[in-house]
């Protein structure tokens, strides 16, 4: 079998004329988005603001996972600050409705139920939107010298862009979405977090050239990104696959044949980064609470939680784990699975349709989850230990990387098959097929 030609698959993409409008339309909408990702919202003291996220390091607390997900947004103050996310989060709202309310689940499996939902993300997105805005008019005026005119006027004036800028980009998400390639939520927050990779790559060549990194560091923080990458993308495309059985027959020249096999399968990281970002919500609720309301008794509980200490790994890897369990039992349903097997009369060998079919799936689903589990909880914790050994200027690993690791696999996965669909095209259309010894040209 020949070997697939990146550079002949990379022709390929720009001599289909339809995959070459979608690509070019998506990196217009990208390049339009990271445009207004540096447009300044009026009224903030922009050096005021980059001065407190500089002091508490790339990444540190809520804010700083904010920020990394808005491309810097947050940051500069921006009129796209609150990027994707009020959708994003919108999104997660609703599915986990799904798996909680039976009448959003039931509407979640048919057409005009799918439309209603969209319609209530979109409005949940709003609602969202305008409270995170009021709240980071709020953030702003605590800092000294941030804003230049405090008050009702500047937090509602605050909602209005900002609430307006993370509609316009939910609307261009979706535009990609329907119009381009890839997801386009995830392509926004990809090209987010790309953006903000260079400049720390060249920052880590400065502190080379000044002999704060020696190149002996250099050398071996580059090799274990490259088998941390290497990893990350064998964990996120791996899955046990459960054979089944459909008692579907085919006529072959007269003789009555067996169907191929299938199989079911089951990715050994379905919850992809969801784990990590709800357990680093969470685990840095206390330091944001203390340094905003100023309580003397959360300091404590603040500093014990800081990154580096013992009770922050331990905490970070109980949390990663519950929520690697939670999020999948949420997204991955193995009775539907099993009814729909059941539908078109499929079984696993040795495993009676029905219950006992959803039972199996579980306690598949159960085991594999935990290797899962424990490879998130390392990559999580990955960067702390880099920060530890060497001083680079920007955290790999972690949330970032699945990320990167995930959208760009999906991503490219779904222009191989925008390639297959037009090779399959162009033979219905132009391919003549051959029956009982005489040509004869399908139709379209």
């Amino acid at each position: 079998m020949a070997q697939a030609n990146p550079a002949a698959a990379f022709q390929g993409l720009w001599r289909t004329p339809e995959l070459k409008s979608k690509i070019l339309f998506t990196l217009g909408c990208l390049l339009l988005y990271r445009i207004g990702a540096h447009i300044t919202a009026p009224g903030i003291d922009i050096a005021a603001l980059t001065n407190f996220f500089n002091s508490q390091g790339a990444g540190a607390g809520l804010l700083g996972l904010y920020d990394l997900f808005v491309g810097g947004g947050l940051s500069r103050a921006t009129l796209f600050a609150l990027g994707i996310m009020p959708y994003i989060s919108a999104s997660i709202i609703v599915q986990m409705a799904g798996a909680l309310v039976p009448t959003v689940e039931k509407m979640q499996k048919e057409e005009e139920g799918r439309k209603r939902i969209t319609q209530w993300t979109r409005y949940f997105t709003v609602g969202i939107a305008l409270m995170q805005a009021y709240g980071f008019a709020l953030f702003t005026e605590s800092l000294e010298g941030a804003v230049r005119n405090p008050g009702l006027g500047f937090r509602l004036e605050m909602m209005l862009f900002l609430t307006a800028g993370a509609i316009f980009i939910m609307w261009l998400g979706e535009q990609i979405t329907e119009r381009g390639v890839g997801n386009g939520a995830s392509l926004l927050i990809f090209f987010s977090i790309v953006e903000r990779v260079w400049p720390g790559i060249a920052q880590t060549f400065n502190f080379v050239a000044t002999g704060a990194i020696n190149v002996f560091s250099l050398v071996a923080l580059a090799a274990l990104m490259i088998a941390v990458v290497a990893g990350t993308i064998a964990v996120t495309v791996a899955a046990r696959r459960v054979q089944i059985q459909i008692p579907q027959r085919t006529m072959t020249r007269g003789r009555m044949r067996e169907a191929a096999k299938n199989f079911i399968p089951l990715r050994l990281n379905s919850a992809n980064v969801m784990p990590i970002i709800f357990a680093q919500s969470l685990i840095v609720v206390p330091g944001t609470l203390a340094q905003f309301t100023g309580l003397p008794w959360l300091q404590p509980v603040s500093d014990a939680l800081q990154p580096g200490t013992w009770l922050y790994y331990v905490l970070s890897a109980v949390l990663i784990l519950f929520f690697t369990y939670f999020y999948t039992s949420i997204i991955f349903n193995p009775i539907d699975i099993a009814e729909n097997l059941k539908k078109q009369g499929g079984f696993i060998p040795g495993v009676k349709p029905g219950a006992k079919t959803a039972e199996y799936i579980d306690y598949v689903v159960t085991r594999i989850t935990l290797p899962g589990a424990i490879f998130l909880t390392l990559i999580a914790l990955l960067p702390i230990f880099i920060a530890d050994l060497i001083n680079v200027p920007f955290a790999f690993g972690g949330t970032s990387l699945l990320i990167v690791v995930g959208v760009g696999l999906d991503t490219i996965q779904q222009l191989q098959q925008h390639l297959l669909l037009r090779k399959y095209d162009g033979f219905m259309k132009k391919g003549r097929v051959r029956f009982r010894g005489r040509p004869q040209t399908t139709g379209s």
